[in-house]
């Protein structure tokens, strides 16, 4: 299975092409230019890369957030468009989880992925990592960092990632002190957004593009001056 993966939920957004759990090519960019921009070339481009075609995809990964609305809405529609015009299914998968599975390790227990919400809020979650898998055991959604972080058992080794851990890393430290672990992996994850959907993929999981739904965790700024 042939399996095409985007990410578009942050400043830090990639796509990837795997054959099964095997990266077969990738594109990382950190750039505050709109995805509409170069999302399309970066898509020909490991394509390409790759010796492939589209119709040589037998499915696609997208990550549904959360993360910015605007740039989660281009990666749904563009791979909407791509599902729609194929009739190959598609894997909704969280960015948050996607971040965790980049520490997923039996060393590292407790994962805790924190992404900017913006509005002094936080999108999170903290899950643990049992043999190979990810047990969520705090439920992803937004919060304000100081009741999540209250929430989480301050007495364990925690494991944090995302492009929230820089702006709350004194907050964090003050809560967990030497229990605090911060990640020096990058925030790319279209590897682990391919991975996660060959999971649901390979066991008939897949959705028609219709059924794939944005994880928001609150209204937009428009819906919520409407």
């Amino acid at each position: 299975m042939i399996v095409l993966a985007l990410d578009t939920t942050t400043f830090a957004g990639s796509a990837a092409v795997l054959k099964k759990t095997k990266l077969l090519a990738e594109v990382n960019i950190d750039s505050p230019s709109t995805y509409s921009e170069r999302l399309l070339p970066n898509i020909d481009f490991i394509l390409k890369s790759s010796g492939l075609k589209m119709k040589d995809i037998d499915a696609f990964s997208i990550a549904v957030g959360p993360g910015s609305f605007t740039g989660i809405r281009i990666g749904l529609s563009t791979i909407k468009s791509f599902a729609y015009a194929s009739g190959k299914p598609v894997a909704p998968v969280s960015s948050l989880k996607a971040l965790a599975l980049k520490l997923q390790h039996p060393r590292n227990r407790l994962i805790c992925p924190v992404l900017d919400a913006k509005k002094g809020e936080i999108y999170s979650a903290l899950f643990e990592s049992t043999g190979n898998s990810l047990q969520e055991v705090l439920a992803q959604g937004v919060y304000s960092p100081d009741q999540f972080f209250s929430l989480l058992p301050s007495h364990r080794v925690i494991h944090f990632i995302g492009n929230g851990v820089g702006i709350y890393r004194d907050k964090i430290y003050q809560y967990f002190k030497d229990k605090a672990r911060f990640s020096v992996r990058s925030f790319f994850i279209a590897y682990e957004i391919g991975l996660l959907g060959y999971e649901l993929l390979k066991t008939n999981k897949g959705l028609d593009f219709r059924e794939i739904k944005p994880l928001y965790f609150r209204e937009s700024q428009a819906e919520e001056n409407h």
